[in-house]
């Protein structure tokens, strides 16, 4: 199954779950008023009405490259993120101030029975099984929108924990658990929706990606019998994937026909990474005096050596 097949499943299995989550929760919530039940069904729907976006922007950020997107659609996906983060925060801020209204009031009054206990049972634990998966998948694909959807569905886990807790606290008589776990639920919405913009906003502005990602491509550069050096080394995010710049260090009496074949082995040795869409390198011969030392290059490798 190819990667683009595989991200629009995952994005159809999280709407489907999401909206079964989201009315088995406002069928409990209208039933008894735990307002941490319904602030986990906000949450639900919110998730549903963003996982829209998200399969609409798997479908466009896989198609083929064409004329106008000779890389392809890919860089789309960080903007798909940003606006499942936009869609948590407008959730977080709802079921805050509800909660908040609730607490002010000094009163709340709920009345349901276990369904309301099994309705957050069952969704915390559908919820981690779902982010187990769409994380893996999200790590296979190397998808920002996967992984964003992964770490929406881990912290729904903790709100409907929270929301838990404060249905159980509204069953043993403390009616006021109830707004106080909503408040902790929308906290932690909140959280996420900043996770998702710290991890997306990298891809936009050209951060560097980790540094084993780095020392992977320093090794797989050096590893050519004919590279005795490299400097000037340059990998940045471009969208999801990363672009790679450096000079390879090598003897000046190559022919040309040599030279082009030591660039092309070091270029497809690290454009096989995964992570990496593109690969430019630079053939310095030492008669020009290019050579230089580089100490990120050398801290990496040394690192690599070490491992």
């Amino acid at each position: 199954m190819s990667d683009a097949t595989t991200m629009r499943r995952v994005g159809a299995l999280v709407l489907a779950v999401n909206l079964a989550l989201a009315v088995g929760k406002t069928v409990v919530y209208l039933d008894g008023g735990s307002l941490a039940v319904g602030g986990e069904a906000v949450n639900s729907f919110a998730d549903a009405a963003y996982s829209v976006f998200v399969i609409v922007g798997l479908y466009l950020t896989t198609q083929p490259p064409d004329f106008e997107h000779p890389h392809g659609h890919e860089r789309i996906e960080p903007f798909v993120a940003l606006f499942v983060a936009t869609g948590v925060f407008a959730a977080g801020g709802a079921i805050l101030y509800q909660a908040g209204q609730a607490l002010l009031a000094g009163e709340t009054t709920v009345d349901f029975g276990l369904s309301a206990v099994g309705i957050l049972v069952a969704s915390a634990v559908t919820k981690y099984v779902l982010y187990r998966y769409v994380y893996a998948k999200g790590q296979e694909t190397h998808s920002p929108a996967l992984k964003a959807a992964a770490l929406d569905n881990r912290n729904d886990v903790l709100t409907a924990c929270a929301a838990l807790v404060g249905v159980l606290g509204v069953r043993a008589g403390y009616p006021l658990l109830d707004p106080i776990a909503a408040g902790f639920v929308a906290l932690a919405v909140l959280y996420t929706g900043v996770e998702i913009v710290r991890d997306n906003v990298g891809y936009l502005v050209g951060s560097a990606p980790p540094e084993a990602l780095r020392a992977e491509i320093i090794e797989r550069a050096l590893a050519h019998p004919e590279v005795e050096g490299a400097h000037d080394v340059v990998a940045h995010y471009v969208g999801p994937e990363v672009d790679v710049s450096l000079h390879i260090e090598v003897e000046g009496d190559h022919t040309l026909f040599e030279a082009h074949d030591i660039e092309t082995d070091v270029m497809e040795a690290i454009r096989d990474l995964p992570e990496v869409d593109d690969v430019f390198v630079h053939v310095d011969p030492k008669e020009l005096g290019e050579w230089k030392a580089d100490a990120d290059v050398d801290r990496l490798a040394e690192g690599r050596r070490e491992d």
